[in-house]
């Protein structure tokens, strides 16, 4: 197979606090831009910081920043409340603004569902336990690709405030997104990504 050009002559700085929302039609860069972020995605040219020095897979590094994807992956002996706890457990001592397990249930609509495993859930129900399990714990940074995808309108527009909240609380945020409403309502700077990636 030939070798293809994701993302070419790309420059990007985010600033503490800010919320940025990475646009452009199917497969020119987001994801994979997201993925270059978590250090998850190698990269032939250029230069990636986060917080000032090249992502990296050790527990520092996971313990500032938390990725949402298509590819969430569930113990399927837990339960919904089960897996938030368990991301609380490993993340304790948890401070500042995280909120309890039983809030987010209810704030992401999934108390009738708490006690099920996420394989039970439904695709949305499920895009809002991932949502709810970074927003459980402490972090610096979001890398959330396409948050939006499951969710209907009402709760898109909750999920604006969530995170908008984060925001204001000193978190970044970085969303590869479809949904300009969703990026509008968060006050977010929008990148939009050509061929080859440029902005």
């Amino acid at each position: 197979m030939g070798a293809y050009t994701v993302l070419d002559h790309f420059d990007l700085r985010v600033d503490s606090g800010e919320i940025v929302a990475l646009t452009g039609v199917n497969g020119v860069g987001k994801s994979t831009l997201l993925r270059c972020f978590a250090g998850l995605q190698q990269i032939v040219e250029g230069e990636i910081l986060v917080f000032g020095a090249p992502p990296r897979d050790d527990e520092a590094f996971w313990r500032d920043v938390g990725l949402v994807t298509e590819e969430q992956a569930w113990y399927p002996w837990l339960t919904v409340r089960e897996h938030l706890e368990l991301v609380r457990k490993i993340h304790a001592p948890i401070e500042g603004s995280c909120l309890e397990s039983e809030t987010l249930l209810e704030m992401f609509g999934l108390s009738d569902r708490a006690d099920v495993a996420p394989m039970m859930l439904s695709t949305g129900q499920r895009q809002r336990l991932s949502l709810a399990a970074m927003l459980a714990r402490p972090s610096r940074l979001l890398l959330l690709d396409e948050p939006e995808q499951g969710l209907d309108q009402a709760f898109r527009r909750s999920l604006g405030t969530l995170l908008t909240r984060y925001a204001g609380n000193g978190g970044t945020l970085v969303m590869a997104t479809h949904d300009a409403r969703l990026a509008e309502s968060v006050g977010a700077r929008v990148v939009t990504l050509h061929g080859g990636g440029r902005a």
